[in-house]
């Protein structure tokens, strides 16, 4: 019988040039470019609080960079200059762009500084994809 440690996969690094639309179940370390704050609702004297905030940050590695969505929790950890791993995270479409997303399936943590020089000669989220129905 195998022990639950051998059961968990290693997770494999992708690059963000290697990103594309409809992906999911990617993990990948990046740096924080920018950061800012899109949406902030909800109120803090209501019965519960439930306050919803949105940021978009641009975030990159060596290969590129492209718009990470944060919500919630996640918007204090998209600081400049962070290296952050970004784990189960997936390709969501906007307005024909590509945006990275960590759900509650995923995670966000804050990782050592890495050593690369984050490429900001390639955004992947200025590239527009148009969607085609192919009929067989």
């Amino acid at each position: 019988m195998a022990d639950s440690k051998s059961l968990l996969k290693k997770p494999v690094f992708t690059k963000i040039a290697e990103l594309r639309p409809g992906m999911n179940g990617i993990t990948l370390v990046v740096k924080v470019v920018n950061s800012k704050m899109i949406s902030s609702r909800g109120r803090q004297d209501g019965p519960r609080f439930r306050q919803t905030r949105i940021s978009e940050a641009l975030v990159g590695d060596d290969t590129g960079t492209i718009v990470f969505t944060a919500r919630n929790e996640q918007v204090e950890l998209m600081k400049p200059d962070t290296t952050v791993t970004l784990r189960n995270a997936k390709i969501d479409m906007f307005r024909g762009s590509m945006r990275l997303v960590v759900d509650k399936w995923g995670r966000v943590e804050v990782s050592d500084p890495a050593e690369f020089t984050v490429n900001e000669d390639s955004n992947l989220s200025l590239i527009e994809f148009e969607l085609v129905n192919v009929v067989e």
